[in-house]
């Protein structure tokens, strides 16, 4: 009976999981559902869309609820990873070519413009994009148009284009890395994905979803979670976000003996000691709405812009906007 209280039953949680489900986003903390209103918002539009965060927080996921929440979702949601495609190879990836265009190109390969025309395409890690192939990147979001490479005939094509950054693209700018122009026409619509350690009530949700899936994946049959390791996957900070979540629930399922969850990974670095929890959390949101506080104060409140706050801050305008709304910090 004791063990029983200290475990939470999955199966009798599926249905209270369920209801905290939007798509692939799962979760019932304030943090990611401002991610929910603003995907709804956005979704049914053709509006651009910058998908912004650390590595690892669901961006891809994030991109897909867009997608299958557009008028687009009956057509092909094609994703390019820039920061895995070779730089010689990329424009050829993106806009196609023509046989002959280069050595070695010995037929015609359609890019993946023209494979998500009607659709939707999602550029991962936009930031890694060469600076040289930022400009036809810009013609297609202006004028829906390119062409392929070794051919002079102009493309049109329809696309929407959802893109995503693990970093700072404004800072890019000022190191000379990103187009200003360019930032500015993807940054219609900008969503910022909060972390995992920021949305530490959604963890048992998710690590029930996680459990279903791996259940089915591998054909076991884990019920319960001790209230011990879900206490210290709560406390763990996460580096990895969600996608190390996942990994570390898909090895105790594999590893688990019975129909107990046990998890064998160890959790030292960066947890937080349980008596300090909260006097640390404490002291950071003070500290950090004071910084914000003193920065709007001495910008005149200007936001945005190169003596905007939140250059000086290093956020993007749309992050801190949020978390003036979420420390109720608003202009006397």
């Amino acid at each position: 009976m004791k063990n029983r209280l200290k475990a939470e039953n999955i199966y009798l949680q599926q249905e209270v999981a369920q209801k905290h489900n939007f798509g692939e986003l799962i979760g019932q903390s304030s943090a990611l559902s401002d991610v929910v209103l603003r995907v709804s918002q956005v979704a049914p539009m053709n509006a651009t869309v910058l998908l912004l965060g650390e590595t690892g927080v669901g961006k891809g996921v994030v991109a897909r609820a867009i997608h299958s929440l557009s008028t687009r979702k009956g057509q092909a949601m094609i994703t390019v990873n820039c920061s895995t495609l070779p730089a010689n190879l990329i424009e050829s990836e993106l806009f196609g070519r023509e046989r002959g265009a280069f050595t070695g190109s010995s037929e015609r390969q359609i890019g993946r413009f023209e494979l998500a025309d009607g659709g939707t395409i999602f550029l991962d890690e936009i930031g890694e994009m060469p600076i040289e192939l930022q400009s036809k990147l810009l013609r297609i979001i202006q004028d829906g148009e390119f062409e392929r490479l070794g051919s002079p005939r102009t493309i049109k094509t329809n696309v929407r284009i959802i893109a995503a950054s693990n970093r700072n693209l404004e800072e890019q700018i000022r190191k000379g890395c990103f187009r200003e122009d360019l930032y500015y026409r993807l940054n219609v619509f900008p969503i910022t994905i909060p972390p995992l350690r920021q949305r530490q009530e959604d963890i048992p949700l998710l690590v029930r979803h996680f459990i279903a899936l791996f259940n089915k994946k591998n054909n076991r049959n884990i019920e319960t979670v001790p209230h011990t390791v879900m206490k210290t996957l709560q406390q763990y900070f996460w580096p990895g976000n969600v996608r190390e979540l996942e990994s570390v629930i898909e090895r105790a399922v594999i590893t688990t003996q019975g129909t107990t969850l046990q998890v064998l990974d160890r959790f030292d670095t960066f947890q937080i000691p349980d008596k300090t929890a909260g006097q640390n959390v404490k002291a950071l949101v003070e500290v950090e709405h004071d910084h914000i506080l003193q920065v709007l104060e001495k910008t005149n409140w200007r936001i945005e812009g190169k003596k905007g706050a939140a250059v000086q801050l290093g956020l993007n305008p749309s992050t801190l906007r949020a978390k003036m709304r979420k420390y109720g910090i608003q202009r006397q």
